[in-house]
């Protein structure tokens, strides 16, 4: 799998316990870190957590494993490290506050919208 198709599999992952202004940082051109950064934001520490653990446990079923974790006692900012792709998760006033958007200013953005978040700011019902 590609780092791309490696991106959607884990922001479907956080989509699915409810994270939020998701942006992938396309780093290829701009650094060496990884290929790809995916920033989301949490409501609480145990919102972090659980996206934490779910992307990890969702991949480590797939046989992927993550190099490198942070920030799981904290609860303010976790990082998953999986060496091409790093996850970054943040509670919302922790995000403004280190805005790594900003700091990768020269790195394209890439906005997912959650489709069913969609959907209900459209008016539209299932």
């Amino acid at each position: 799998m590609d780092s791309k198709e490696f991106v959607d599999m884990i922001t479907e992952i956080i989509l699915s316990k409810k994270g939020s202004d998701i942006k992938i940082l396309d780093m290829k051109d701009v650094s060496s870190i990884a290929d790809y950064f995916i920033i989301c934001s949490a409501d609480s520490d145990t919102q972090v957590k659980a996206i934490a653990d779910e992307v990890d446990r969702k991949l480590a079923k797939q046989g992927i494993k993550c190099y490198h974790k942070e920030g799981l006692v904290g609860l303010n900012w976790a990082l998953l490290d999986y060496v091409d792709v790093v996850v970054h998760i943040f509670r919302t006033p922790s995000r403004a506050y280190y805005n790594l958007e900003k700091l990768w200013g020269d790195a394209p953005v890439i906005e997912v919208i959650d489709q069913l978040e969609q959907k209900s700011l459209d008016g539209e019902n299932d």
